[in-house]
């Protein structure tokens, strides 16, 4: 079922039978529409967490008291999104089966429905968060409706209106805001309105997914479609650990193309996001 992974993001290294939270990587980019390398983020990241303590002063929590297994990357054909989509499903659906929470590190921001569909299975009330500068409610993009910028909008397509709260968003075709007025909660530019949303999902079951392209590109430059006007990375922190207290049954960071900045601050700046996520969710 799962092979030890040799590297492991700092501090996960509990058995999969012990741990309440799941990390694997899909190293997936084959409907990148601008600048690729989204399929090195989850070896980089993994490598580059050693850079990281394990403790957090934010929360005043530590990697090292909590129980999280590293179960690796998926090997997934790079020319055929359906079946890398079914590929991540598998995976998810392991996990979910075992009582535990997936944690996905894309990646680009398609590898997001595969998980979210075996979700959905186990979860039929979900809702989803996401955190992001662009819309991804295209109805297809260069004729093709598997793709990164259709995401959201092929989520849509299987729980559809009034359940997907989207967070940051600053970039997209006019039809899709428009669109979004009638189908989705969008929110332009940062988190406001976060906490009202939080107040109407407080009960319900949550898939939570961050594409890292929602930091401003001064913060994180690496990433296939940079666009400024993002927020910083304490504002990030700040969401991330408010939807972190709701019931997440799913997350997944994505985005990072660390091949796109050779500074290493990207790759840094994902590191941290995802440890603090891992902390705030446990």
């Amino acid at each position: 079922m799962w092979n030890k992974n040799i590297e492991t993001f700092i501090g996960c290294e509990s058995e999969f039978e012990e741990a309440e939270i799941v990390i694997f990587g899909a190293p997936f980019d084959s409907t990148t529409s601008y600048r690729p390398g989204t399929r090195f983020a989850s070896k980089a990241v993994r490598s580059e967490s050693f850079g990281l303590e394990t403790y957090s002063p934010y929360q005043d929590k530590d990697l090292t008291d909590i129980r999280v297994f590293d179960g690796g990357d998926i090997e997934l054909p790079f020319g055929n999104p359906e079946t890398a989509l079914d590929m991540i499903g598998e995976k998810t659906k392991i996990i979910l089966d075992a009582g535990k929470i997936p944690c996905m590190i894309g990646g680009e921001h398609l590898v997001t429905l595969g998980a979210f569909r075996e979700v959905l299975k186990k979860y039929p009330d979900v809702r989803v968060i996401h955190f992001d500068a662009h819309t991804d409610l295209r109805e297809e993009y260069l004729g093709v409706r598997l793709s990164h910028a259709s995401v959201i909008r092929r989520i849509w397509d299987i729980i559809g209106d009034d359940r997907i709260y989207q967070f940051g968003i600053r970039s997209g075709e006019r039809e899709e805001f428009y669109w979004a007025k009638e189908h989705t909660k969008l929110n332009k530019y940062n988190f406001e309105g976060l906490d009202e949303a939080i107040k109407e999902i407080a009960d319900k079951p949550v898939y939570f997914t961050i594409d890292l392209d929602v930091l401003d590109p001064s913060v994180f430059p690496g990433t296939g479609t940079p666009e400024a006007g993002g927020v910083s990375f304490m504002d990030l922190l700040g969401a991330v650990i408010k939807v972190s207290k709701l019931k997440i049954v799913g997350m997944d960071v994505n985005e990072l193309a660390p091949n796109l900045d050779l500074s290493g601050t990207s790759t840094a700046v994902a590191c941290k996001i995802v440890r603090e996520l891992l902390l705030a969710v446990y």
